[in-house]
């Protein structure tokens, strides 16, 4: 995927370069060497990432409202101090993880990765974070589970698009468990060197980069290993434009728009829009997850 590169290399703004620290609740927590020393990891994309700015105030979260703009402003509302997460189902060591005792042993390190949206438009984000396997290895997968399924918060008082009828609560999504464990795969507590912002999806999100960004679940409060497939919320929505899989597919259309090229965030209007890469790019990575698989079909 290109040479890495460094925080010095992606951000205008003086003030993240010496960031030390990501906070985790309210705690401090010292990053794992790498991080403080400013370095991308090898899964890191050769591509020039969104500001702060545009990937801060351009958000689908939808638990704070359905604009672009509406995460920005409402998300504020959220506590995310403390946290926890459920963790059940097919493991070994069920229960409920503090994040702080999570993010302790974490491996964090900067993954600058490829968004793309199902709605057709990208970013380039440089996230932190660590690994989904890490935390799945950590719980204990048993033999039997194939699947694993994740639910956002919950907090229709703190979440004013939970008020509303606009998806079915909570958020839910999932992967396959050799999707989940792929090293590609992480849980992100931040971007840019800070502490994930509330309408990106605080404190802890998971980020699958080769799929549409609606896969991507925010705010993660429940992690379940399963047998079967699990419910994921768009599918239940309206099966025949969001499938399970959801992988970045410049040959399959959604009904209602081309997925052939895609419109990049901050590029300005006479930019032009560019062609979608199969799996985002990250298909010598990932597409021998689905060897055998008609992908027009299983999308």
């Amino acid at each position: 995927m290109g040479k890495g590169l460094k925080w010095s290399d992606v951000t205008p703004k003086t003030q993240w370069l010496n960031r030390r620290h990501l906070l985790a609740g309210g705690a401090a927590l010292m990053a794992a060497p790498a991080m403080a020393q400013g370095t991308a990891s090898r899964f890191s994309a050769d591509a020039t990432p969104n500001t702060f700015e545009e990937i801060t105030t351009y958000n689908n979260f939808y638990e704070f409202g359905l604009d672009k703009g509406d995460p920005a402003r409402n998300a504020r509302l959220l506590t995310t101090d403390p946290w926890s997460v459920e963790i059940d189902g097919l493991v070994e060591r069920p229960g409920r993880y503090d994040l702080a005792d999570i993010l302790k042993d974490a491996p964090l390190e900067e993954r600058i990765y490829r968004f793309r949206c199902v709605e057709a438009w990208s970013m380039v984000i440089p996230w932190v974070g660590f690994e989904l396997a890490h935390l799945l290895n950590k719980a204990g997968v048993q033999p039997g589970a194939r699947y694993v399924a994740f639910e956002t918060l919950l907090r229709p008082e703190e979440m004013p698009g939970q008020q509303t009828r606009s998806l079915d609560w909570p958020y839910r999504e999932g992967l396959r468990l050799d999707e989940a464990m792929h090293p590609l795969t992480i849980l992100a507590t931040g971007l840019y060197g800070e502490a994930m912002p509330n309408q990106n999806g605080a404190p802890i999100r998971l980020v699958v980069p080769w799929k549409y960004g609606f896969k991507s679940i925010k705010s993660i409060v429940r992690i379940r290993l399963t047998e079967t497939q699990p419910q994921t919320t768009w599918n239940m929505q309206n099966p025949r434009e969001y499938g399970f899989y959801s992988n970045v597919n410049p040959e399959v259309d959604h009904p209602r728009w081309s997925q052939a090229s895609e419109r990049r965030v901050g590029a300005g209007i006479f930019a032009g829009r560019e062609d979608t890469l199969m799996f985002n790019g990250y298909g010598e990575e990932v597409a021998s997850l689905y060897a055998g698989m008609d992908l027009s079909k299983d999308y």
